[in-house]
């Protein structure tokens, strides 16, 4: 009786042991996931089991995003999931999305599913127009969406109409020109066939390295007021502070690099900012909400950490990220090579089988001549050998066409050969490349998640005074800027291909349907101002701070 009262007691004490949870569901850019959560868990706890499920180790680009009515706003680390102001009807749905953006993507982003999600994260962006994308780099872009999802080119696969349920292009570029699907489908799949060899993770790279130099791509705009009440927009972005005309989000009036900011702070609806030289008076702008106020200043913050990191020797968890990909990028090297070495096997077998078909239908030739020559008297025999005669001729035919087919078959793998052994040198020169880039010793841990709710942030404390006076910073920003002129300068070619697209399909515009960003665009191009958003915000940034500011304030 004693033992069965015993455990009973033990049953109800281990039931009332057992942790409440409750049911979250996680959206990314191309999958959806459900996870039962304590009810104590914090931001972070559910925010590494999403990483961890997916596999990404870049998570500092990351975060949960949610809305409040008409706001949005990230899950904060330190504070239980629940005690957001979400909704508490079950599943409580979280969108995993970038929340900061790489400078250079090629340079930044090491793991492939890294590349994948902002590939896929930007490429809806710009579909949705959130992202204004000119028609021209618009096709182009959609030419490496295609050789990333259907891979290289292949015209007896790859037919007229296999894109036509396909979403490439924003609808106000279709909406722009008097031009059917296919007409788009053929400018996009030219483009295509010229991506041959290209692996997915390369095309999509390829896809981000020109879209994060169209000029909204990575800013946040916000609706605020300077001292005169005048209405402007605040980007935020990996570069700094810029202000916008309402109007035009393509182009700053000024621009504060994160470099020239010493102080951050809000108070109320009320933002402070302080210039890293103290001669320079603050200055000040009104925005709309208080929540509002926290996200800029959480990215803000965020984007000034990553700012700074990019200037610094890579820590000791992105150099062992990027020796693995050293390593993946071998592998795949030593795979390619053996798609090569099957290559050439196959062609030499193909043309072998040409030559012998070949042989063949030449004796079936002399065959055809011989029974022709002899003399056969009677009907019967005549009508006999013509049956033969006309059976011989229609397999010398065949012999003949399958010969041809064969020698085609053969000429294409030769070809393909020599397209592997050129992606073969290609990625032994990028894998020299980059194996022969200096590595660093390491550096301290990635820092802890963003406290949530700071309400104000010193950009230059104790650890960060020096970096921010010395004139290092600004050495390394011009050597930067120097490697994007350089990369614009290997792009000649790609400009030049946009160009002749744009100039084929101006005919066919409707100048009527020109959106403001159409027209503020072409504007830009026709003053030579396209040539790179970094270069952009580099000569908004030539004059003093003091006299930006002073330019703010009378806006």
């Amino acid at each position: 009786m004693a033992g069965a009262i015993a455990s009973r007691m033990s049953f109800s004490s281990l039931k009332r042991k057992q942790p409440k949870t409750f049911t979250v569901r996680i959206v990314t850019m191309d999958a959806e996931m459900e996870f039962n959560c304590e009810m104590k868990w914090k931001g972070k706890d559910l925010f590494d089991l999403v990483c961890r499920t997916l596999g990404l180790r870049e998570t500092w680009f990351f975060g949960l995003q949610y809305t409040i009515k008409d706001t949005v706003a990230w899950l904060k680390m330190d504070k239980k999931v629940l005690d957001h102001d979400v909704s508490k009807e079950e599943p409580v749905t979280f969108h995993f999305l970038a929340k900061f953006y790489p400078e250079n993507a090629e340079e930044e982003l090491v793991q492939e599913i890294t590349q994948h999600l902002f590939f896929l994260q930007v490429k809806k962006q710009i579909l949705d127009e959130k992202i204004y994308c000119p028609p021209e780099a618009s096709v182009l872009l959609a030419s490496y969406a295609v050789q990333a999802k259907y891979g290289d080119y292949d015209p007896s696969v790859h037919k007229r109409g296999f894109l036509a349920q396909e979403e490439l292009l924003p609808k106000r570029v279709i909406n722009l020109y008097q031009m059917t699907p296919e007409m788009w489908e053929e400018r996009i799949t030219a483009w295509y066939a010229e991506h041959r060899g290209r692996a997915r993770d390369e095309a999509e790279m390829e896809y981000l390295k020109i879209a994060q130099d169209l000029e909204m791509y990575g800013v946040n705009y916000f609706a605020i007021r300077n001292k005169k009440g005048t209405e402007l927009l605040l980007g935020v972005d990996a570069l700094g502070l810029h202000i916008y005309d309402p109007e035009n989000r393509l182009t700053p009036k000024i621009s504060f690099p994160w470099n020239e900011i010493r102080n951050i702070s809000y108070s109320d609806k009320e933002f402070t900012i302080k210039p890293l030289d103290k001669k320079i008076d603050v200055f000040k702008f009104n925005s709309s909400k208080l929540r509002v106020n926290k996200l800029i200043l959480q990215l803000c913050i965020g984007n000034h950490d990553l700012f700074m990191r990019r200037r610094k020797a890579d820590s000791l968890e992105v150099q062992q990220m990027k020796a693995q990909a050293r390593e993946e990028k071998a592998r795949k090297q030593m795979r390619s090579e053996e798609t090569a070495d099957l290559l050439a096997e196959k062609a030499q077998i193909t043309e072998e089988e040409a030559k012998l078909l070949a042989q063949k239908a030449a004796e079936a030739e002399q065959e055809m001549q011989r029974i022709k020559a002899t003399a056969i008297r009677t009907e019967e025999e005549k009508r006999l050998m013509e049956q033969k005669v006309l059976e011989a001729e229609v397999l010398a035919l065949k012999m003949a066409e399958e010969s041809e087919r064969r020698a085609k078959e053969a000429d294409q793998l030769k070809q393909d050969l020599q397209e592997a052994r050129e992606a073969e040198r290609r990625a032994k020169q990028k894998l020299l490349e980059i194996t022969t880039k200096p590595t660093y010793p390491p550096m301290n841990p990635i820092p802890a998640p963003l406290p949530p709710d700071i309400s104000s942030f010193n950009l230059i404390g104790d650890s960060l005074s020096f970096d921010f006076k010395d004139t290092d910073m600004k050495r390394l920003s011009m050597e930067i800027e120097k490697e994007k002129v350089e990369y614009m300068e290997k792009s000649k070619h790609l400009q030049e291909q946009l160009n002749e697209l744009k100039t084929e399909i101006e005919a066919l515009k409707l100048k009527e349907r020109e959106t403001a960003l159409d027209i503020l665009h072409n504007e830009n191009s026709d003053r030579g101002g396209t040539s790179s958003k970094h270069n952009t915000i580099k000569k908004l940034t030539l004059q003093s701070a003091k006299s930006r500011v002073a330019f703010f304030e009378e806006l």
